[in-house]
């Protein structure tokens, strides 16, 4: 019990969430199960060099809040506000190096699209993320298996990645998608939290809630 509670596995959802879905969360509740995780960290990223700043986009506070609100009802997930709060570019090297440095038993899995995966050499010194992580990739069935096994097997002789796969359903759900559905007045019920639904119904965020 004492090793258990001394090392735990970790999973790490980063991203902009603008605004957080269904689709985050299901893969956040895939990985916990597939990995038997302990908790999973949602961290919002504050000022990500790879995207610029949307004019129809909410606040960081605003961001957060939602966040908030949709994993509240779920006790194995957790947020995490650093990147945030960090002044200048949001690199995920800088991340893990901070968590690591705070538990350094700790196995961190860092929940990656496939997309993700294929540009990941572009990345802030990508040999610094392997070096304090397990990449988790979540696939889809429509994807070929056999370009992705290739990547993978790339990355792993160049970074020394250590790289698994994580099955997750075929849900099709983007953000932006969201943010252009709520401008011209469509609903995105169910397609958030319940919570996230009726706070951008209150707030008028992405100027069009109701």
């Amino acid at each position: 019990m004492s090793q258990r509670a001394e090392s735990k596995r970790i999973g790490i959802m980063g991203g902009t969430f603008d605004p957080i879905h269904i689709g985050h969360l299901m893969l956040a509740e895939c990985a916990y199960e597939q990995f038997s995780l302990d908790t999973v960290l949602f961290i919002p990223s504050g000022n990500p060099p790879h995207k610029q700043k949307r004019m129809d986009g909410a606040t960081d506070r605003q961001r957060m809040e939602m966040v908030k609100l949709a994993i509240s009802d779920n006790n194995h997930f957790g947020l995490d506000a650093e990147e945030m709060e960090r002044e200048g570019f949001s690199y995920t090297k800088d991340t893990l190096i901070r968590l690591k440095s705070l538990h350094p038993s700790y196995e961190y899995f860092f929940i990656i699209g496939a997309d993700s995966l294929m540009s990941f050499d572009t990345w802030r010194e990508p040999e610094e993320i392997c070096r304090r992580c397990t990449l988790a990739v979540a696939v889809r069935d429509q994807l070929d298996m056999k370009i992705m096994q290739e990547r993978i097997r790339c990355l792993e002789q160049e970074f020394k990645a250590k790289i698994c796969v994580l099955k997750t359903p075929d849900v099709d759900i983007a953000s932006s998608r969201l943010r252009s559905w709520i401008r011209e007045g469509r609903s995105v019920r169910y397609y958030v939290p319940d919570a996230v639904f009726r706070y951008i119904a209150e707030s008028g965020v992405y100027q069009g809630g109701r």
